[in-house]
């Protein structure tokens, strides 16, 4: 059974192709929350539910400020059909090459079929997992779990904003 990494662990860096000639870099999000999903392969019914449902709540993630990234063994040819087919706005990143790497990483590779595991993981601005989640590969895990570690990494950083503004106007 796999292990994905746990709340508080440092997010594992990487850069994976989005597109055949474009890639996407966690370092580049720095600064925003990450919602980074594993999932087995396109064009599978459940990982097309997913990703729909994921694509439905846009608003919900741009009123975090997040970043959605999707990230399975398929190639970046089949990601770009995929994405087109279903008018996805965020990318799905190929962890094709060297095959699972960073799956393995989060710890969510399938060793037995050589996919991803169905996880999610929720990344803070600083590159810190906030939350992970790994779901029964045959179930969409939908969408709950994300927003309540988004709304928590808000909180903390209101509450960070108001320790900030007390530190430097003392009451008298």
């Amino acid at each position: 059974m796999a292990e994905p990494l746990a709340p508080g662990t440092e997010a594992p860096t990487f850069s994976l192709p989005a597109l055949p000639n474009r890639k996407v870099s966690l370092s580049d999000l720095r600064g925003r929350p990450v919602v980074l999903f594993f999932y087995p392969a396109d064009w599978s019914p459940v990982c097309g539910d997913q990703v729909a449902l994921y694509n439905e709540l846009k608003e919900e993630f741009d009123r975090y400020g997040a970043e959605v990234i999707g990230i399975s063994v398929d190639g970046p040819w089949s990601h770009q059909a995929f994405a087109r087919a279903r008018s996805l706005f965020f990318p799905l990143l190929a962890d094709f090459e060297p095959k699972g790497e960073v799956s393995k990483e989060y710890g969510v590779y399938r060793y037995g079929d050589g996919t991803s595991e169905r996880a999610l993981f929720v990344i803070d601005p600083d590159g810190v997992i906030a939350w992970s989640y790994l779901s029964p590969i045959d179930v969409n895990p939908g969408a709950a779990g994300i927003f309540e570690a988004l709304e928590e990494i808000e909180g903390r950083a209101d509450r960070q904003i108001a320790s900030d503004e007390e530190h430097a106007h003392p009451a008298r």
